[in-house]
């Protein structure tokens, strides 16, 4: 049956409370509390630094540097000399403290350190900070070692401390609508899954990835899979598929098939060797009463927002059986949320939702996607 698409657009404020998301907005913006008068009173800033440089996200500091209403920078460590010189040229991390590490930590008043070291080896840094007593932004992928992890996790726990993984679509309004929408029964009972997240590279950066045991779907998958867990749970079991495409020996095409009951599926795809391939990243939800199909994730390449298209089988929850463009906010910075929602856990505006046990789940799956070993 043919179905007319039609265009829904909500205003943002409408969009929040369609997404469940306008108590955590409510908290977010400036950190604001009531002040006995009514009137609102500004909290302080909270005291953050950033240990590390070489992780592909860290010029998220740019964007961190920018809510001045929410944090105080006070200081930036990066222990490789080379690294350390690059990074101070560049615009981002101008005007910025320079200093060691231990010196970072010692900071008086220090309450959060946002982890932005090199892929392969973020958890022993992350781990000096929890011991420290710091609140922690990790970001992505969360190393390669699964027993190293879940050891940083027990002791954030068992200290009541933050860990907010930088899995940057966790912000997405589109991915929001989404988890929302599947969490009320939108589209009915879940049962496939199938996202990718592509990119075209050229040697130097297949260079780099080649010094991943995981190859590119450990630097990808990771974002996919978090949302994988988040709407289907954990799988029964995950078949890897890694491919070279080229002679060079990098993994630079996968396939990973999250196997679950009740002939669930979810399929995750990554690639360094697709053109033009951050217009073809998506996520494809499909239940028994409709689909969700977000392409791509992020609009205008690297931007927050998305491209969302729902199909309903008949008219649900305030919108028309057929198809349907529901419209997004405004984009933004990529990362202004996810700053926001971490200075609203640590003020104690809202809960982190996501668990200790949820991003040990996730990061499980990453690593059998990535064909890795969960002992070592």
């Amino acid at each position: 049956m043919h179905y007319m698409e039609t265009e829904i657009s909500f205003s943002r404020r409408a969009f929040l409370a369609a997404s469940g998301l306008a108590a955590a907005a409510a908290a977010l913006p400036g950190g604001l509390s009531a002040a006995p008068d009514g009137l609102p009173a500004k909290r302080q800033t909270i005291k953050i630094a950033q240990i590390g440089t070489g992780n592909q996200h860290a010029s998220k500091m740019g964007t961190l540097r920018k809510l001045t209403d929410l944090f105080e920078v006070v200081g930036i460590a990066e222990e490789d000399p080379a690294r350390r010189e690059g990074a101070q040229k560049a615009n981002v991390y101008k005007g910025l403290t320079w200093m060691t590490s231990e010196e970072l930590l010692a900071i008086p008043g220090l309450q959060a350190v946002a982890v932005e070291t090199e892929e392969h080896v973020p958890i022993p840094t992350a781990l000096r900070c929890i011991r420290a007593g710091k609140h922690i932004h990790l970001d992505k992928p969360c190393g390669e070692s699964l027993p190293q992890f879940k050891h940083l996790l027990d002791e954030a726990k068992a200290r009541n401390l933050t860990v907010q993984v930088g899995y940057m679509y966790r912000n997405n309004p589109a991915v929001q609508f989404c988890i929302k929408a599947v969490k009320d029964g939108l589209i009915g009972n879940v049962f496939d899954l199938d996202a990718a997240m592509g990119r075209y590279d050229g040697n130097d950066y297949r260079k780099l990835i080649k010094t991943y045991r995981g190859g590119i779907p450990y630097i990808l998958a990771c974002h996919l899979i978090d949302l994988v867990v988040t709407l289907m749970g954990e799988p029964e079991k995950i078949r890897p598929f890694l491919r070279h495409t080229r002679s060079d020996g990098v993994l630079d095409n996968s396939l990973a098939v999250f196997e679950y009951s009740r002939d669930r599926l979810a399929t995750i795809r990554t690639s360094i060797t697709e053109v033009e391939g951050f217009q073809r990243r998506h996520l494809t939800v499909m239940g028994d009463k409709g689909t969700i199909i977000i392409q791509p994730i992020e609009s205008k390449g690297n931007m927050s927002g998305g491209v969302l298209r729902l199909a309903l089988t008949e008219d649900r929850g305030g919108f028309k059986k057929g198809v349907q463009t529901v419209d997004m906010p405004p984009l933004k910075d990529r990362y202004e949320d996810q700053w926001r929602e971490f200075a609203a856990i640590l003020n104690g505006d809202m809960v982190n939702p996501y668990t200790y046990e949820h991003d040990y789940i996730v990061h499980k799956c990453h690593l059998e996607a990535c064909g890795m070993p969960l002992d070592v």
